[in-house]
């Protein structure tokens, strides 16, 4: 378990040393001067706009996961969700390289102050996940394909690595919605290939099976989930466009939608707030589309500031819930010996 835990640790300060010898890597290539004047052209009502731009994204997608927990039959209000939803956006956000730790701190919480059960806390945790990437990979194919359009092919090393991770993620999601209509086990399937028998007990399964009855047979709220998901996407596209204008460049609302597609894609890559490698692809697109490789460091710069301001309004929740959860676990556990130890004088 703890050397787990540093192996995670370790990835994790790796991924960020990266990300900052991308980020510095940029700026001398670009030059600070070029992009700190782009940088003050936001100010003011410019950075209230965008702030409020991303919280309405990240309000959507909490709408989303209401929606599919009340599919469930848990009709929680919105407010009641915000504190989870923001703790998982930030762990999410800030440490992608424990994949699903925002969602699984999301499905304790729900089982914890809400009293619903572990299985159908995280599956509605993963079929918002699912959801989310679906759309995301709609808008990078979308966005892809105006940008090729636009300036043709990319440059060789680029090419490979956009196409490689939209292959592996499309086959992902691909054959999930393969199995689903279907009707067959993806966990048998993953079991089977991975010789982890582990994986074929009754809760997972019956978790794989509440999955599949949401993208199968709940028909209004996959349709009213769909069209949130979609609502983000086209309010993130919003803030890519304004911002772009902010920064004094002239765009055209889909080549805006290649930014965004951009965007996306960066955050496959497990590196914290996509530190640098956002620079560095969207220093390429920038320029490949004449808005000039200047504005591009300080366009992400901003996009991060306004993520990351949230992101730590959820740490701070995720903190005090943390305590509380550690407390708890920590009391039931002391529980548990004492009763063991009555049992066995």
């Amino acid at each position: 378990m703890i050397k787990n835990m540093f192996k995670k640790l370790l990835l994790f300060f790796i991924s960020l040393f990266i990300g900052i010898i991308l980020l510095v890597w940029i700026i001398h290539f670009i030059g600070w001067q070029e992009i700190k004047s782009a940088f003050l052209i936001f100010t003011g009502w410019h950075g209230i706009i965008i702030l409020l731009l991303t919280a309405l994204m990240l309000f959507l997608g909490m709408w989303k996961w209401k929606v599919i927990l009340k599919s469930q039959g848990y009709d929680l209000p919105l407010q009641k969700l915000t504190n989870s939803y923001l703790a998982g956006f930030s762990l999410a956000y800030l440490f992608p390289l424990l994949v699903f730790g925002g969602e699984i701190f999301k499905g304790y919480i729900l089982k914890e102050n809400f009293s619903i059960p572990w299985k159908n806390g995280m599956t509605s945790t993963i079929i918002d996940k699912i959801m989310e990437a679906t759309s995301f990979l709609i808008t990078i194919f979308a966005g892809l394909i105006f940008f090729l359009l636009k300036i043709g092919l990319p440059p060789q090393n680029i090419g490979i690595i956009l196409g490689g991770g939209l292959l592996v993620v499309s086959c992902a999601i691909g054959l999930f919605y393969f199995k689903v209509f279907k009707k067959e086990s993806m966990v048998k399937l993953f079991a089977k290939l991975f010789n982890h028998r582990k994986l074929l007990n009754v809760e997972v399964l019956e978790a794989e099976k509440e999955i599949f009855t949401f993208f199968k047979s709940r028909k209004r709220a996959l349709f009213v989930a769909s069209l949130l998901a979609f609502a983000r996407v086209a309010v993130t596209w919003l803030r890519c466009w304004v911002l772009i204008i902010f920064l004094g460049e002239s765009v055209a609302p889909l080549s805006a939608l290649a930014i965004l597609g951009f965007y996306y894609f960066v955050f496959m890559i497990p590196i914290p707030m996509a530190l640098g490698s956002h620079e560095v692809i969207q220093t390429f697109a920038f320029g490949a589309l004449g808005l000039g490789a200047g504005a591009a460091p300080a366009f992400t710069m901003i996009q991060r500031a306004a993520e990351l301001f949230l992101a730590l309004m959820g740490m701070v929740i995720f903190f005090r819930f943390g305590v509380d959860l550690l407390k708890t676990l920590i009391f039931r556990k002391l529980e548990t010996i004492i009763k063991e130890n009555n049992n066995h004088p």
